[in-house]
């Protein structure tokens, strides 16, 4: 074996020993030494070998301090995907373990679906029943999805979008979740390198000169820091933290500023020894300069969901400059870099210490709540809303802490709590006082829910409710309870029916012939079928017509008029560019609520009386119709007549002479046409620019919006979906 191979086996050895000196070390050379075998004559697209990827993940592995198990199983994860190997082979060399590691962050490649989107919904939603199971399958997913993130200038342009979108929307957000915060950033700041090059090449130029300007201020401020501890008998180290720049960019963009408004770019770590200290700290640092009001977290009373603990306070430092200070013990330190792998037993096949079972609580939750949602759409859309959304911490008038996502309404409080409390809640005081049921609650609630037994769900919560459990709970119960009602509006209908022609209704009920009608028209029982009927999917005639046959003048048959099945065609609505598949000649229109122009992912609904309404598939108020899917329609783009669409464009820029005409030039150098133009200067001296543009797809839009961006003193641009909607 070359000698540059034998060194960098050895140096994973050493990085595996340097924490667990008890590891398994021959059997992390055996996995070595098979995949290098396995992949061996494979290349990456950057030309190197494949193998350098496995072993890659396995070094990011040891950062994580995981146990040998995941370090193999990081050395192996796409032998069974990408080589001959066989669950069974690797079973007999490496054992269980290993294999049910290596399967938890295989792909599934054997299933066809119908889109890439679907697909990786099935990928992740596999690697969440699996981590439920074992979290290092999670850990080694995270550690393979870092290492390709940071070789992903060798994919085409359309690829590295894609993966960076999903990094940014899936992998990051979990990474947090998880606590693993170095992981988090480095994914975050390679997802905008990415998805927006020029913002993150014009961050990364402004961070480096701001830092060689600030250098010998912070050095200044470290000095203070250390001095007034001595001072005080207080033990710690003082460092500087490593810039952020995507957490800058969305600073920028939730605030509206630009980078020079970005005033606490100075940004200090103290750690020390034990927990009282942090608070001495605290005090010795507030002592110093003055608080920004607003600005203190006390993450160590409450920690986040992930463990993570700190003291946060930013302070009006020397010369008037924002320091924002991190004030932390070493433990706590171990937690915010390894996460949940800081919890780690390893004797115990992945499993979590029970004292710090609360790490994983969350997660058990997540998989109970949602195993049981067919839709893989529905699956993500609550991945993201339920696990990787800010949350909220709020009390029971017991004291028991309940963590939900922010935005959260007393309603979503109760059917965490149960169905039952859910079901018939008619109010919520809040720190003892009465609130609506839409009152969004803040952390350090205390919630008490108000029940009547009369009282049932509303179809208006589903506008305000904010977490999926409360979304499907009351969905059900609403969906059961229309079915309730047109099955007794059905039997209803068919009873009056049975009258008219002189039929006994009870018999005729629970009668054969009704049953065979049932099945006929595409139903197992008479319930079904009334069901239908009080729907309005079945007229009575249709079925009267099953039970006695129309009357033939003589010479003549008469076959009763059911309608067939219909047939898929393919239609086009001229005005809309969209093709639709299972109708012709529909009255069709754009959803004006999410404006879907080509490009977009888009789905057909059939609104009573208005015919097909076209909507973006991650449209929130299709969520919010509660929709029936017999009444989606698959619809598609037609691109052989391109034709324009209306988008508007919402941008916010410094408030200065020429920059409606620069962004007017920008536009229509990408042969765009403005039909609207509004321009107001908010009291901040920020001018807000609102445009009606003309754009072919998704793409042209695309280089619209990089255009604008590129414009001397915009500070951001992006598509509004609402015509209502402004910035």
């Amino acid at each position: 074996m070359p000698h540059e191979t034998v060194t960098e086996l050895d140096q994973l050895i050493e990085r595996v020993k340097s924490y667990n000196v008890e590891a398994d070390l021959d059997l992390v050379r055996r996995a070595y030494d098979f995949s290098a075998k396995a992949h061996e004559g494979q290349m990456r697209r950057s030309g190197e070998p494949y193998f350098r990827h496995p072993l890659a993940v396995a070094g990011l592995l040891t950062h994580l301090k995981t146990d040998v198990t995941a370090i193999v199983a990081g050395l192996l994860h796409d032998t069974l995907e990408d080589t001959l190997a066989t669950p069974l082979e690797l079973e007999q060399r490496f054992g269980k373990d290993v294999v049910h590691l290596v399967d938890g962050v295989t792909k599934i490649g054997k299933i066809t679906f119908r889109n890439y989107e679907e697909k990786q919904a099935e990928n992740f939603r596999k690697m969440v029943l699996s981590m439920a199971d074992d979290i290092r399958v999670v850990l080694i997913k995270l550690a393979d999805r870092l290492h390709n993130m940071r070789t992903l200038e060798y994919l085409s342009e359309g690829k590295r979008q894609q993966i960076a979108q999903e990094t940014l929307e899936i992998y990051a957000p979990l990474a947090n979740r998880l606590g693993i915060g170095w992981i988090k950033n480095e994914l975050e700041d390679l997802c905008l390198k990415h998805l927006k090059p020029d913002v993150y090449e014009s961050l990364r130029v402004r961070v480096a000169k701001r830092d060689e300007d600030r250098q010998q201020y912070i050095i200044e401020v470290i000095d203070l820091v250390k001095k007034a501890m001595a001072e005080a008998g207080l033990q710690g180290e003082v460092s500087g933290r490593p810039k952020h720049l995507y957490g800058i960019y969305q600073k920028m963009e939730k605030q509206s500023i630009s980078f020079e408004e970005v005033y606490d770019l100075a940004a200090l770590r103290i750690i020390t020894d034990i927990k009282m200290n942090c608070y001495a700290l605290l005090g010795v640092i507030h002592s110093l300069w003055r608080p920004l009001p607003g600005r203190f977290k006390d993450y160590i009373a409450i920690p986040k969901s992930n463990m993570y603990q700190s003291l946060h306070t930013t302070v009006v430092g020397p010369q008037g400059e924002h320091v924002e200070f991190q004030i932390r013990t070493e433990e706590m330190h171990r937690v915010s870099e390894q996460g949940i792998a800081a919890h780690w037993k390893y004797k115990e096949h992945g499993r979590i210490d029970e004292k710090d079972g609360k790490v994983f609580s969350w997660l058990r939750q997540f998989v109970e709540w949602n195993q049981d949602l067919p839709d893989n759409r529905q699956f993500m859309d609550s991945v993201k809303l339920d696990l990787f959304h800010d949350v909220v911490y709020v009390f029971t008038p017991q004291g028991m802490v309940k963590e939900l996502p922010k935005g959260s309404t007393p309603v979503d409080f109760a059917y965490s709590v149960h169905t039952e409390i859910g079901d018939h809640c008619v109010g919520a005081k809040v720190n003892g006082k009465i609130v609506p049921l839409k009152h969004m609650m803040e952390s350090g609630d205390m919630v008490e829910i108000l029940t009547a037994a009369n009282q049932t769900p509303h179809r208006d919560w589903l506008k305000f409710v904010r977490t999926s459990r409360a979304k499907t709970k009351i969905k059900h119960w609403i969906k059961a309870e229309e079915q309730a009602r047109s099955i007794e509006i059905g039997k209803r209908l068919l009873e009056a029916e049975f009258r008219r022609h002189g039929l006994a209704p009870a018999q005729m009920m629970r009668s054969e012939q009704l049953l065979a009608v049932a099945k006929q028209v595409g139903y197992e029982t008479p319930e079904e079928l009334a069901a239908a009927v009080g729907f309005g999917h079945v007229p009575t005639s249709q079925v009267m017509s099953k039970i006695i046959p129309p009357v033939a003048t003589e010479g003549q048959t008469v076959a009763p008029e059911i309608p067939p099945p219909p047939k898929p065609v393919t239609g086009r609505a001229d005005d809309t560019g969209v093709q639709v598949k299972g109708a012709r000649d529909l009255l069709m229109q754009l959803s004006r609520c999410c404006n879907p122009v080509p490009g977009d992912r888009i789905l057909g609904y059939i609104t009573r009386g208005r015919g097909l309404t076209i909507h973006t598939v991650d449209c929130p108020n299709l969520e919010a119709l509660d929709y029936d899917k017999n009444r989606l329609v698959e619809v598609e783009w037609d691109h052989s007549t391109p034709s324009t669409h209306s988008v508007k464009v919402s941008v916010i820029a410094v408030d200065k002479t020429g920059v409606l005409a620069h962004v007017s030039t920008a536009i229509s150098e990408c042969q765009a046409n403005i039909s609207r133009a509004e321009i107001t200067t908010r009291e901040d001296r920020k001018a807000m620019l609102d445009f009606i543009i003309e754009v072919l797809d998704t793409a042209h839009l695309a280089r619209v919006l990089k255009a604008i961006e590129k414009v001397d003193g915009i500070i951001t641009v992006r598509r509004v979906r609402s015509w209502q909607e402004r910035s």
